[in-house]
């Protein structure tokens, strides 16, 4: 969680001192003394307690204590029991979506002014009302079950995978999580619900068991492949043709071929670090680059069913050998094969990141793709951006006869 203070939207963490790990303090009071300092200084629209594997350790009850909290200082306080077992940081999102999935309201609040309609889900379930303003939105829609995507983006992020659904006709209900969390989607059994980051399985696996809504199995909207297809699923599913989208995708690679011919031709070896790995192993593939090994941490096959078969579908398409999927790799040796294979690029963690380099190998923060905008048709150059950056720099320090240099500083 530590690493997602550049996330939207925007939170702050506060952590309870050692006395709690001697379990000596009153819990409640200490929980208690924390949050009314919260609610002082920040006045957040929630609290979210994180259950770290301490908590678990000293059995502290916090589903228990929270509903008492709550009710004494007027905020919401969602459990979320992160018990030091996951993975990839990126879970840590999961974890916090899949607990504030049960708290997403079943009925929607009867409204009596527009104003008051804080959500798009609100706005169709006034669908009936003499609203005129109501009406000529919802007449811009196809007629289809409500759809709440699930995943934390950057609000513009958000704005265009929700215009690019309206261009084919459907209505995004809503999103989890809202701006704020007094906004969250109303979740009702039978709603359609759709991921964007492929490490949400366990909220996937919540709105589906305790919520009892139909996930519709995409592929990942990143990279303009990932997002066509992530379209197409979304309307084969409502029975609705897509409409533009060959010439949408079309576009987006015309932008990007000043990048996409610096890495044709060229490999990338993923190392696993967050969990994003297909989704950005497919896209480079279709950018025309090999990709030998592919490492995750973890992986849950039923929620990447779909961006696992297009992944395949574009290795025979662009007839190079699939990659070999290593799950929960073992560093050492992953560093013998990239010293045998020798690849034009390594997307790792920062502590392999100095090592590689130092051996000449080319390296990218993977936690950086974590951060940058990489969703949607629009935000493809971001990728290769990131892609590129260590192979022009290397390409430039060459130029100027600075890269053994740069090496040696890197062993250094």
């Amino acid at each position: 969680m530590g690493v997602m203070i550049f996330a939207e939207p925007r939170y702050a963490m506060a952590e309870l001192e050692e006395g709690d790990i001697s379990a000596q303090l009153n819990d409640y009071e200490e929980l208690k003394r924390l949050c009314l300092q919260i609610k002082r200084d920040r006045n957040p629209s929630v609290i979210v307690w994180i259950g770290t594997c301490t908590t678990e350790i000293i059995k502290m009850d916090l589903e228990g204590l929270a509903p008492r909290l709550e009710a004494e200082i007027g905020i919401p306080v969602v459990v979320a029991r992160a018990n030091g077992l996951d993975y990839a940081f990126t879970q840590g999102e999961d974890t916090v979506l899949a607990a504030m999935a049960n708290r997403c309201p079943q009925n929607a609040p009867v409204v009596e002014n527009n104003k008051e309609q804080r959500n798009g889900i609100q706005k169709l379930l006034s669908f009936g009302k003499k609203n005129e303003v109501v009406t000529q939105e919802d007449s811009e829609y196809v007629d289809h079950p409500p759809l709440v995507l699930f995943g934390s983006l950057p609000d513009p992020v958000v704005t265009q995978l929700t215009l690019e659904l309206k261009r084919q006709g459907i209505k995004v209900s809503g999103w989890l999580p809202e701006k704020r969390f007094t906004e969250l989607p109303v979740i009702e059994e039978g709603y359609y619900v759709a991921g964007v980051n492929p490490f949400l399985s366990r909220t996937a696996t919540t709105l589906m068991r305790r919520r009892k809504c139909k996930l519709i199995g995409a592929p990942f909207p990143i990279g303009p492949d990932g997002t066509r297809a992530w379209i197409e699923k979304i309307c084969s599913v409502f029975d609705i043709t897509p409409q533009g989208l060959d010439e949408r995708e079309a576009q987006i690679w015309q932008n990007s071929e000043d990048y996409v011919k610096l890495i044709r031709g060229k490999s990338v070896f993923f190392m696993g670090d967050n969990l994003l790995e297909i989704s950005l192993a497919r896209f480079l593939i279709r950018c025309g680059m090999t990709v030998p090994e592919i490492g995750i941490p973890y992986m849950d096959k039923r929620y990447q069913a779909a961006e696992l078969q297009l992944l395949e579908k574009t290795c025979h398409e662009m007839d190079v050998p699939l990659p070999t999927i290593v799950e929960k790799p073992d560093n050492y040796n992953q560093i013998q094969r990239i010293n045998n294979l020798k690849p034009d690029l390594v997307i790792t963690g920062m502590a392999h990141a100095n090592p590689l380099e130092a051996r000449g190998i080319n390296t990218k923060w993977s936690v950086e793709f974590t951060f940058a905008q990489i969703h949607g048709f629009t935000n493809a150059r971001d990728i290769l951006e990131l892609v590129t950056r260590p192979l022009r720099r290397n390409n430039s320090l060459k130029d100027l006869g600075w890269d053994k240099l740069v090496r040696e500083e890197a062993k250094i």
